[in-house]
């Protein structure tokens, strides 16, 4: 009779959007369930939870089950989040979570509350242990939506909706990437599912240990962006480009080891290109995942998000490698690649510029005479100054590159810097945090 009583329990279960989610999220049979027949009222707790791999890799996931209650959060919901969480921290691995719900059982009061707050307490534990990824897939409001923002990297389908506010204004997905709170915009929950699976295997599964390595392959360039040409084929994961255009930030395997890559575009940096390096940085930095930072700018359109990058290059230990592609001025290169971002490796193409203030000021201050000419001549003259006083091979020269090179030789220029860095260790003042 017990026995009839628990397979149709398991039948039931297993029957719901959230069970088939988090069973498709995992390698084929290796779902293990975690408190499966909780109970929430008279029904079963409104979440699905347990572990399992993903690639091999082990992996703690949990999904809202929108069948039972709309999987409104509770206090069962919130016990069974915070024992998988607890799991996770003791045995280091990352946290997938899949949100889905139509609010909160309001009914319970304080105990809900609390539970919400245990839940978001433990989160806070989990950041910087180990990777923390939520996916949206359906409605996502008030502290549920604290919660899955509160994550390392958000992933949304199309239709989801994420917000505070819980009448669901600015919820939509394209506006949560404009903003900066989804790094991934998916079609559907199939799709959320692929991409989630394909994050999880460029993180390292805690702090103490490394990503996982692929096979390398040689580049496949796309069109003139100097990433592709440089990092391993097929291995470029685009991050929250979205969310500030002068900068990109991706995940990428060179010579088969995970890296974090940061792209300037010439452009002076935004306040929300300024913040996406900045996060990226502070997560690599978490996982001693290595950056390398492709610089070509001109500085930074505000104060203070300046002062926030530099301060995350400066306090990062992780293995930090400097490409100067282009223009380098002022606080830009100080901030990505001089004595402000601590970098270990300082590389420049040939053409590139290192100045410490925009090119023109730079030719009126250091050669006035140079620049006694029409006004419309000024900047080709500027231009030429620049070339001859302000070259990559001047600072390689004064100890402010350690290198020139070449395209065709970056990529084999990086791995070799890459595996030399790799016993990389660096002792630290005792302190609890920077306050920046």
């Amino acid at each position: 009779m017990n026995l009839d009583r628990i397979n149709a329990a398991k039948a039931e279960i297993a029957a719901t959007s959230a069970y088939q989610t988090v069973t498709e999220f995992f390698d084929a049979d290796s779902f293990c369930e975690i408190d499966a027949f909780a109970k929430s009222g008279d029904g079963f707790a409104e979440v699905v939870a347990g572990f399992g791999t993903v690639e091999g890799l082990p992996v703690y996931a949990f999904a809202q089950n929108s069948d039972i209650s709309g999987g409104a959060l509770s206090k069962a919901q919130s016990a069974k989040i915070k024992k998988l969480g607890k799991l996770a921290l003791k045995t280091g691995a990352p946290v997938v979570g899949f949100y889905n719900s139509a609010g909160g059982r309001l009914s319970q009061g304080t105990e809900l509350l609390a539970g919400c707050g245990e839940v978001l307490n433990l989160t806070a534990k989990l950041s910087g242990a180990v990777p923390q990824i939520s996916v949206v897939t359906g409605t996502c409001l008030g502290t549920n939506a604290l919660a899955a923002v509160s994550a390392d990297f958000v992933l949304m389908t199309e239709d989801a909706k994420l917000s505070l506010d819980v009448s669901g204004k600015g919820a939509d997905a394209q506006t949560n990437a404009k903003n900066g709170n989804a790094a991934f915009i998916v079609k559907d929950s199939a799709e959320a599912v692929k991409k989630a699976r394909e994050l999880v295997c460029y993180l390292p599964s805690n702090n103490l240990t490394t990503a996982p390595e692929g096979f390398s392959e040689q580049p496949t360039p796309q069109g003139s962006c100097i990433v592709s040409a440089v990092v391993d084929g097929g291995s470029k994961l685009k991050i929250a480009d979205a969310f500030g255009d002068s900068a990109r930030i991706r995940f990428a395997r060179l010579g088969g080891s995970v890296v974090g890559v940061v792209r300037t575009v010439g452009k002076m940096l935004d306040d929300a290109s300024t913040e996406k390096i900045s996060r990226f940085v502070r997560f690599c930095d978490a996982f001693s995942l290595p950056v390398i930072t492709f610089a070509d700018c001109a500085g930074f359109e505000d104060l203070r998000s300046a002062a926030k990058l530099t301060s995350a290059y400066a306090e990062a230990t992780t293995v930090k490698i400097s490409v100067i592609v282009g223009k380098a001025i002022g606080a830009a290169y100080i901030a990505l690649a001089g004595t402000g971002a601590n970098a270990d490796m300082v590389y420049a193409f040939p053409e590139a510029v290192i100045s410490p203030v925009n090119i023109e000021a730079a030719a009126f201050i250091m050669a006035p005479n140079m620049m006694k000419v029409p006004v419309e001549q000024q900047k080709e003259t500027a231009e030429k100054f620049a070339a001859e006083n302000l070259s990559a091979y001047n600072a390689a020269q004064n100890g402010y590159a350690d290198g020139i090179v070449e395209e065709p030789q970056l990529r084999s220029t990086l791995i070799a810097a890459l595996d030399m860095l790799a016993g990389k260790r660096v002792p630290t003042i005792a302190k609890k945090h920077s306050t920046v």
